[in-house]
């Protein structure tokens, strides 16, 4: 039942309760729930999702060939997030000595495209072997690195602001990036998937790091073009994005997208205002902070703070919108997921 509420919801159709996912890396809530060691089964994490009646599945996949084997990237390290640090890297060298070298940048020269009939057969069999394993859920296409988290991954946040600073020349940075995506929402739009999530981390906690008026302008503007190609052959688009990005729902909307997948940060009451009854909106009020620092009476105050809402919307995807990481309290995960289970139901 769960794929069917799954596109229920992504056709804007009212079931018989909300709809679920959850975006997961927590190995000890998935051994308490399955019995299973996810780092050492891989069937744990499909019995987690079918346990949790998960509906939906976040998926995104940039190709069959990272950057990394191509061309320049800074990687920026990484903190300890998963089970035990094994997910700890430290930063290496960025290698652009100047900003310079990033205005002089052109990511299709740098990384090249995948023959398009090429790529189009590694993502339909990539989605049509992912749906498959998931039978249970709605298995999603789409891209990452689209145009913001594609420069990130390039250059690294430093040189990425002092590039910024000029905005006509970042404009044309920016771009490249841009055509890679278009050259893959157009293989996308190609295959049998019939939802696809556009992410990328345009902004900050605190909002965006640029001028707004540089978002609508070379940001969002781009995403228009991207949402076309998809739209054209019947896709569903989601945008996606951390930080606060309430400023541009509209932009966002506007420029297209189906759908909004966000943290707490963004409004989410304007969200449901605005589009509750037009859009897919995959959030909630629920947050990981409170998951991991709280009590049980706080989970549920921002659960019940959310069912209201919810309700009333006929594409809303429940899910603790940044993550369920793995320093959550089990106790904590298992509670929220039985007081939001226990009433779910429309």
């Amino acid at each position: 039942m769960s794929y069917e509420i799954g596109m229920a919801a992504m056709r804007l159709e009212l079931a018989e309760r909300i709809a679920h996912t959850e975006y997961h890396s927590n190995y000890a809530l998935i051994r308490a729930v399955t019995g299973k060691d996810p780092q050492s089964d891989p069937s744990a994490w499909r019995d987690f999702d079918d346990a949790w009646e998960l509906d939906f599945i976040w998926s995104t996949n940039d190709g069959p060939v990272d950057w990394g084997r191509r061309g320049r990237v800074t990687d920026m390290g990484h903190a300890e997030f998963l089970e035990g640090g094994i997910d700890r890297r430290d930063p290496v060298v960025c290698p652009f000595r100047s900003v310079e070298e990033v205005w002089a940048f052109d990511a299709v020269e740098e990384y090249g495209l995948t023959p398009l009939d090429e790529l189009t057969a590694y993502y339909e069999r990539s989605y049509q072997e992912a749906q498959a394993a998931h039978p249970g859920q709605v298995y999603t296409g789409g891209y990452y690195k689209t145009v913001v988290s594609g420069a990130i991954q390039a250059f690294g946040w430093d040189m990425l602001l002092e590039a910024a600073a000029d905005r006509q020349k970042f404009a044309r940075v920016l771009d490249g990036f841009f055509q890679i995506a278009l050259h893959h929402f157009r293989a996308w739009a190609r295959t049998t998937a019939p939802v696809l999530i556009d992410h990328d981390d345009f902004v900050w906690t605190a909002g965006p790091f640029i001028n707004p008026a540089f978002y609508r302008a070379e940001i969002i503007s781009r995403y228009r073009k991207l949402w076309e190609v998809a739209h054209e052959a019947g896709k569903t688009v989601l945008f996606c994005s951390d930080g606060d990005w309430s400023m541009f729902i509209d932009d966002i909307a506007a420029a297209g997208a189906d759908g909004f997948i966000f943290e707490p940060m963004t409004d989410l009451d304007y969200v449901v205002e605005r589009y509750g009854k037009t859009h897919v909106i995959m959030s909630s009020k629920v947050d990981c902070r409170t998951l991991t620092f709280g009590t049980k009476e706080q989970i549920r105050a921002e659960v019940d703070a959310t069912l209201p809402l919810a309700a009333q919307c006929p594409g809303f995807v429940f899910a603790v919108g940044n993550h369920i990481p793995s320093n959550v309290p089990v106790d904590n995960a298992l509670y929220y997921f039985d007081y939001l289970k226990a009433n779910w139901r429309r």
